[in-house]
């Protein structure tokens, strides 16, 4: 499978928006705009037979409507939590989608976010929306801090090799967040110093991998006992919900100030 980042809401949210395909049939991640998904599926002779959404956020579906003026045949999963009238298969936990013969995903249920959040993976990808981001996570808008503790241990628990594809390009004002969060994280210095992101162009790929991130983004870190630390330091207590929502809290005050 080919899998493509196409630039979306650019200098307001910079979203992606991401186009799975065999250069044959091809499957939408989150769609919040339509009209670059229709002229990437044009020029490539592609035929839309699915559209994925983690979550009902505008900028994840409001591109919807006009794709399936465009291809009235496509299909579209979406968490059962939410009632979007577009939504023809409503997905839960454990559910599983066979999108066609190459092409499998599992549901994993990942509130924090938004109450109704989704990820779509499987022995090779990771779709994991506004979850988490590279070297960094979404922010509480609908959830709670228990519940993204909890979705991001989820999300740690499945393999290093996984392939990650999220909702937004933030690397860098990430990992400027988490070089100030963990200065001393060899690993995450060798990332700083090999990333260069260039966008809005099409991103060809994964942007990470999930192991990369455990490594480097510190909210799959919040527990580490030298990041646990400092989070004491700043008010938490040691539970996971009371030491992730202190460092969501300290990455909300680095966001009002950078």
């Amino acid at each position: 499978m080919n899998i493509v980042g196409l630039p979306a809401l650019v200098g307001t949210y910079d979203n992606y928006i991401w186009i799975i395909h065999d250069n044959y049939q091809a499957w939408v991640v989150d769609p919040g705009e339509s009209k670059q998904v229709i002229d990437y599926l044009t020029e490539n002779h592609l035929t839309l037979k699915g559209i994925l959404i983690t979550h009902q956020h505008f900028d994840h579906i409001d591109g919807i409507d006009t794709l399936l003026e465009f291809a009235p045949q496509t299909i579209v999963y979406g968490p059962k939590k939410i009632k979007h009238p577009a939504i023809q298969i409503a997905c839960k936990e454990g559910d599983t989608l066979k999108l066609n013969k190459d092409l499998e995903f599992k549901v994993l249920e990942i509130p924090g976010h938004t109450k109704d959040h989704i990820a779509f993976y499987n022995d090779e990808l990771l779709f994991c929306g506004d979850t988490l981001f590279t070297a960094g996570c979404g922010r509480i808008l609908g959830g709670t801090a228990e519940q993204f503790s909890e979705s991001i241990l989820k999300l740690r628990s499945l393999p290093d090799h996984l392939q990650f594809f999220c909702g937004h390009e933030y690397t860098q004002t990430n990992l400027t967040f988490s070089q100030l969060v963990e200065p001393e994280n060899q690993a995450l210095q060798k990332r700083i110093a090999q990333t260069n992101i260039i966008y809005p162009s099409i991103h060809q790929g994964a942007q990470s991998t999930l192991g990369e991130e455990k490594e480097t983004n510190p909210f799959l870190r919040f527990d580490t006992p030298a990041l646990q630390a400092k989070l004491i330091q700043r008010g938490a207590s040691s539970s996971n919900s009371s030491l992730f929502s202190a460092l969501r809290a300290w990455k909300d005050e680095f966001d009002r100030t950078h």
